[in-house]
């Protein structure tokens, strides 16, 4: 499998009782970080980015589960600034305590994003660029982020290695999950790098052979 190329750079935090990846991506060269899934222990992600010199510019969401959110606020209030993007049909997921499950662990947390993305948009954040890609399913409002020029996705909980999300929670649905990998991810280029929300990282190659969804396309 191929490693990452050039000064573009990915940490991996696992936060939280589910181990839940949260990903901090930046270039060597800029230092201006995005953070991606905060989903608990945010001194732990605030820390990473202390030692590597990193100051966060944004926070990208791939869906509004509570394992994905709790750390939000935490980061917010210490970087005030910094921007936090979610995918459009998201909105009822990240702002109701119910549905976002944030509840269960005593959260009861609402957010509210500064920008909301849809299908196919382009993101200019520091010196990294992201195609957001509409993949419904594990929620209604999930989505994807590709990296503009490196070949690698951030996948959250729409692509595993060797799985997919679960699909029996509000909005969850599994015809449009298999749709949304094997309609738009399986187009990708087949070394792309796949860190998903949970578990190692793949590539797109390895899951269109070894995936159970790739043996359920229409």
């Amino acid at each position: 499998m191929r490693e990452l190329q050039g000064d573009f750079k990915l940490k991996i935090c696992q936060v939280g009782h589910i181990h839940t990846n949260c990903y901090i991506l930046y270039r060597e060269t800029e230092k201006k970080a995005v953070i991606v899934d905060p989903g608990a222990d945010g001194a732990e992600i605030l820390s990473l980015c202390g030692k590597l010199s990193l100051t966060p510019e944004a926070i990208l969401l791939t869906h509004g589960h509570f394992d994905h959110i709790l750390a939000v606020k935490e980061i917010q209030k210490e970087f005030p600034r910094i921007k936090l993007y979610a995918g459009e049909d998201e909105r009822e997921t990240l702002q109701n305590p119910g549905v976002n499950y944030s509840t269960v662990v005593g959260a009861a947390l609402s957010l509210q994003a500064d920008q909301w993305v849809t299908d196919g948009e382009h993101l200019s954040i520091g010196d990294m660029k992201f195609t957001v890609i509409f993949t419904p399913g594990h929620t209604s409002g999930s989505v994807c982020y590709l990296v503009e020029g490196e070949d690698v996705l951030i996948s959250g909980d729409t692509l595993f290695l060797e799985s997919y999300g679960r699909t029996d929670m509000p909005g969850g649905s599994y015809d449009l999950i298999v749709k949304s990998i094997t309609k738009k991810l399986f187009l990708l280029p087949e070394h792309t790098l796949v860190y998903p929300g949970h578990g190692d990282f793949t590539t797109i190659g390895y899951e269109k052979r070894n995936n159970p969804v790739a043996f359920n396309r229409e």
